[in-house]
């Protein structure tokens, strides 16, 4: 088999593999599939966001980043702040409740909103980093000559993903018409960024 597509099939089942367990990032592309608000542009960004931090990561960012670190000390804080916020403000959705999936309910929230909010969560979450730019960074030297095609199949692998995971949602709908079960969504959500943070801050990632 050519080296080539070993490498890209390597990077598609690793970065896969880091992804798929739920985190800060994907409850909140669910959360955005379920409401079909932004749908693509929220894949997109995520899918996007991987994919140049892979990038970052093969061609020599784990190296800048492992000589920083003030860097990764800043990432973390920053992160543990933010995924602190974010808890709380889901935790006080849950506790008010009133929200159900129905056709033309709701606010929607505005696209620069989500899109900034999706932002934080995904490059002031330090796991992103060292999933992507350290450990597939790290992974990646294991093919020399082939990082381009490592790199191209890690980032498949996230569109893959979050595309899925994205329009996926919304064969969820009926059961999300129900106002409990967004309650005890948001509930989750709030005890996973919670414990995203203690971790974080415990230096347990």
């Amino acid at each position: 088999m050519d080296t080539s597509l070993i490498a890209a099939l390597a990077g598609f089942k690793l970065g896969l593999g880091l992804i798929v367990a739920i985190g800060a990032q994907n409850a909140f592309v669910l959360r955005q599939g379920l409401r079909r608000e932004h749908v693509f542009a929220v894949a997109l960004f995520c899918a996007g966001s991987d994919a140049a931090l892979i990038a970052l990561g093969v061609f020599g960012g784990a190296v800048a980043l492992a000589a920083a670190p003030g860097l990764g000390a800043a990432l973390r804080w920053g992160g543990v702040a933010f995924l602190s916020w974010y808890a709380l403000r889901a935790a006080r959705a849950a506790w008010r409740g009133g929200e159900a999936l129905a056709p033309g309910q709701g606010a929607v929230v505005p696209l620069r909103g989500v899109l900034l909010t999706l932002a934080a969560l995904t490059w002031l979450n330090p796991h992103v980093w060292l999933d992507t730019v350290v450990l597939l960074g790290a992974v990646s030297a294991q093919f020399p000559g082939a990082g381009p095609a490592f790199a191209a199949g890690a980032s498949m692998a996230s569109f893959f993903f979050f595309f899925s995971l994205a329009y996926g949602a919304r064969w969820l709908a009926p059961l999300f018409a129900r106002p409990l079960t967004w309650r005890l969504l948001d509930a989750g959500i709030a005890l996973l960024m919670a414990s995203i943070a203690v971790r974080l801050a415990l230096g347990a990632l």
